[in-house]
């Protein structure tokens, strides 16, 4: 069974986290969320322990399942896939940590697939990776990649293993890109039925042979 890890960070954007692992869960993805940065932690008197959490952009704390540390060592490289979400101060976070960059630069050297969404797409470039290849990122951002990749406006750009996207409104057409890249197109129109996605999405999913690199 394929799987993929997916960068969390304080002031991660929500919907590009939760719908990516969803989607990916729905495809057979073994997804695991990992945390960069620090953490918030909760606790009352019916715990043992106190749980870390992160607060997104918009107030929604999500728990992590693992910490950095927990894919170092080259554990990361177990997995099939690396997933960067936006939201702007969460990207500043996961960007600037080098242990991340040196994450990413590995599973990008070794094939695996690296998927990056609105400003997430800044990590890609912080990594040193894929340059002068296809690229998206959100608008906002495009002034910082625009100069060191082939910079598209299209909504999902796949570019060999990266796979990147403009947004929260693109994020279902990034998961399915994703999905198609660990399972397959046919496994990939298996889920969509019961998620009443518009027509379109399949389209979204499977790019046109011009965003290919």
């Amino acid at each position: 069974m394929p799987s993929a890890l997916i960068l969390i960070a304080e002031g991660t954007e929500e919907s590009e986290f939760t719908i990516t692992y969803d989607v990916l869960v729905r495809g057979s993805v073994t997804t695991r969320s990992v945390l960069v940065g620090s953490s918030s932690t909760w606790s009352d008197a019916s715990c043992a322990h106190s749980v870390a959490y992160v607060t997104c952009s918009r107030g929604v704390k999500i728990v992590p399942d693992l910490q950095l540390a927990d894919v170092g060592g080259g554990k990361a490289l177990e997995y099939d896939c690396i997933v960067i979400p936006g939201g702007a101060k969460g990207v500043e976070t996961i960007s600037a940590n080098a242990d991340v960059q040196a994450l990413v630069g590995a599973m990008y050297a070794k094939g695996k697939v690296v998927g990056a969404i609105c400003a997430g797409s800044l990590a890609i470039h912080s990594a040193a990776i894929a340059r002068d290849s296809a690229i998206t990122s959100h608008p906002s951002v495009k002034s910082s990649l625009d100069q060191h990749y082939a910079y598209k406006d299209d909504r999902v750009v796949v570019a060999d293993n990266l796979i990147t996207s403009r947004g929260p409104g693109t994020t279902f057409e990034f998961a399915l890109a994703l999905l198609d890249a660990l399972v397959g197109k046919h496994n990939r129109l298996k889920i969509q039925p019961p998620m009443i996605l518009h027509p379109s999405m399949s389209a979204h999913a499977q790019p046109e042979p011009d965003q290919l690199n």
